[in-house]
């Protein structure tokens, strides 16, 4: 993961890779918190994808966060059905590497999940994350409900403001409704709690997010 990647332009709808019918066989259970990774999720649960820059790290922001269910890693917002890791790097499938984080709304809040989400990296790059370029390292928050957009795209606002005080430049974070997410290969899932010294390319701006609560 400590490549490069110079894949900087979305690829085609009509020149993606083709990809498969059948998904990827992924262990359904999450290497930290022993709990499953694929639904059904508790009920009253809610979920979110976010890319932030290579999963691994950012994975691990999230699994941290208390009323934090689950976690797993992921490939979405793009074109390929069941992509393979290999087909993302490609640059051909138009994914995003990203984060699914399932979360109790009672003992947490999107708004704290986001803050996290705004101060992990540096969401002004466009197609890359620091030295990780590529389409798969966009900034990107995937929402399932009305109610989440209007609230990714009031802290969107919220940071950008905070981003201008410090001269930082402009948010090129996508926000999207939520298509087909695809789990990653078991060897991604959890991947720095199983290789402890496993690279982590974040990075943030320094720049810290006031949340309302």
């Amino acid at each position: 993961m400590a490549f490069s990647f110079t894949k900087l332009q979305m690829p085609d709808p009509a020149d993606a890779l083709k990809g498969r019918e059948g998904e990827l066989i992924v262990e359904n259970r999450h290497a930290v918190k022993n709990v499953p990774i694929k639904a059904p999720f508790p009920e009253g649960s809610e979920k979110i994808l976010l890319g932030l820059g290579c999963f691994w790290g950012a994975e691990r922001k999230f699994w941290q966060q208390p009323g934090v269910y689950t976690t797993a890693v992921g490939y979405s917002a793009g074109y390929t059905p069941n992509p393979t890791y290999e087909e993302v790097c490609s640059g051909l499938t138009g994914h995003n590497e990203v984060v699914l984080v399932v979360f109790d709304p009672n003992a947490t809040s999107l708004e704290k999940l986001l803050k996290v989400f705004w101060e992990s990296h540096n969401p002004t790059q466009g197609m890359r994350q620091g030295n990780d370029r590529g389409t798969q390292y966009r900034s990107g928050i995937y929402y399932f409900n009305d109610a989440q957009g209007e609230l990714a795209e009031q802290t969107k606002t919220a940071y950008q403001s905070a981003l201008n005080e410090k001269n930082i430049g402009e948010i090129t974070t996508e926000i999207l409704p939520a298509s087909a997410f695809y789990y990653a290969e078991t060897y991604h899932q959890q991947y720095l709690h199983k290789n402890p010294g496993g690279y982590c390319g974040l990075g943030g701006t320094g720049v810290c997010y006031a949340d309302g609560n």
